[in-house]
């Protein structure tokens, strides 16, 4: 773990160091990657299958491609009653915040007499990448299926890898929960492949979303263009900006939720008292070696983790959040409007002492698929719009014509274009 203090002489090249670090995929990963998208590409059925069996230990012939509808149906009902309760929570919070966020249609006349405006259409098809193994989180089915199914989409596919052909129920629950039409036992960089280039058993959509680990990642990368992404993902983080009238121990467990997540994840924390820092470092250590997820959540916070001391909280840790484009902040503070007002670069913002990070997961309602590696600084959370497309259109009639068409003529002789100019031209006479 790593502790800064601005009042330090080298602060400023530190914290430096802190904000350039790269924490995600290298250069053999790409390579692994570009061949694995080759052999689906060229291969097809074929390739999915071969990988399968050598990374998920299974034949889908025998354990089956897809996995039906029905099941996922019997995995919901067979939820412990307060578990399916807290589903649907989620769920219905989920769906009403974005619905929210909808876009409304354009049609308007301008003062030259142009019709302008735009239309909002959803795509056709989606993949819904759901991970295995360490990061089989139902929550994030339903953050990337209800977007889609709100925004219109009528072809829902989930693509999630199933070790030694063993099924998620809660997974399974979730693509019920949620009215996905297809999921399908393929996972990895070839999941990704096969809904971009689509292969015989597996028809190819027109956009890809949902978390993964460095390969899935990698492969969303190269296959953007091909196909429609989300963004390209990386470890988790946490930044929590913190004054000593918090509860040591909340906040020590709010650094560790994100720290669990990922051997690579970073969590940092901000404060202006080096004793309140203290405690804090304290509390997580023995609340750490309490977790069943003590290896990975130790091996973040020692790799990456990082406590910075100020000396006046308000007046500096916006900026030093700003610089950080965190993928989550939290703002435990008396005022945490006042810092919040200052805060540019952030994936999703947790305000005052009774927030954690954590209710973002699940059941607060905005989406928790969000921007790392600092790409808060251009990029937002996953939305509805991630799965629609907007087409402008344009109408004039002759005497709109007249008088915005001579300036296209102009432009387009200037720009040595004569056939666009003659198109206006034509009109005008």
């Amino acid at each position: 773990m790593l502790r800064l203090n601005t009042a330090d002489a080298d602060f400023a090249a530190r914290f430096t160091r802190v904000v350039n670090d790269r924490r995600e995929s290298d250069a053999d990963v790409s390579r692994v990657v570009g061949d694995i998208l080759a052999r689906v590409r060229i291969e097809g059925d074929a390739a999915l299958k071969d990988l399968t069996a050598r990374f998920d230990k299974h034949d889908l012939d025998n354990s089956g491609w897809q996995i039906p509808l029905k099941d996922c149906k019997a995995a919901y009902k067979a939820l412990d009653k307060d578990l399916r309760r807290a589903l649907d929570l989620a769920a219905e919070r989920i769906r009403a915040y974005h619905l929210e966020q909808l876009p409304q249609d354009r049609d308007t006349v301008d003062d030259a007499g142009v019709r302008l405006g735009a239309r909002w259409l959803p795509v056709d098809a989606a993949g819904l990448y759901v991970p295995g193994g360490r990061a089989a989180y139902p929550s994030s089915l339903l953050m990337n299926a209800i977007p889609a199914k709100v925004a219109g989409v009528e072809r829902l596919a989930v693509m999630t890898p199933t070790p030694l052909g063993v099924t998620n129920p809660l997974v399974l629950a979730a693509a019920h929960l949620a009215g996905v039409d297809e999921v399908w036992r393929v996972g990895g960089a070839q999941a990704i492949a096969a809904l971009a280039y689509g292969t015989k058993t597996i028809a190819p959509v027109d956009v890809v979303t949902g978390p993964g680990n460095a390969f899935v990642a990698e492969a969303k990368r190269q296959l953007f263009g091909i196909v429609g992404i989300d963004m390209v993902a990386g470890p988790s983080e946490i930044l929590v900006i913190a004054d000593n009238r918090n509860d040591p121990d909340w906040i020590a467990a709010d650094l560790l939720s994100q720290a669990e997540h990922d051997p690579a994840a970073q969590s940092i924390l901000i404060t202006d008292d080096p004793r309140f820092a203290d405690v804090v470092e304290d509390a997580l250590d023995v609340m750490c070696a309490e977790l069943p997820t003590n290896r990975v959540a130790r091996e973040s916070w020692d790799d990456h983790g990082v406590i910075i001391i100020v000396q006046d909280l308000a007046a500096e840790a916006p900026a030093l959040a700003n610089r950080l484009a965190a993928e989550h902040v939290e703002i435990a503070t008396d005022d945490a409007e006042a810092i919040f007002a200052q805060i540019r670069h952030a994936g999703s913002v947790f305000l005052g002492r009774y927030t954690p990070e954590a209710v973002g997961d699940y059941v607060a309602g905005p989406n928790h698929v969000l921007p790392t590696g600092r790409r808060a600084r251009f990029a937002s959370g996953l939305s509805v719009l991630d799965f629609m497309k907007r087409t402008s259109f344009i109408s004039l009639d002759q005497a709109a014509l007249a008088k915005i068409g001579p300036a296209a003529v102009a432009l387009a002789h200037v720009e040595g274009l004569p056939a666009h100019a003659k198109s206006v031209e034509l009109r005008l006479k």
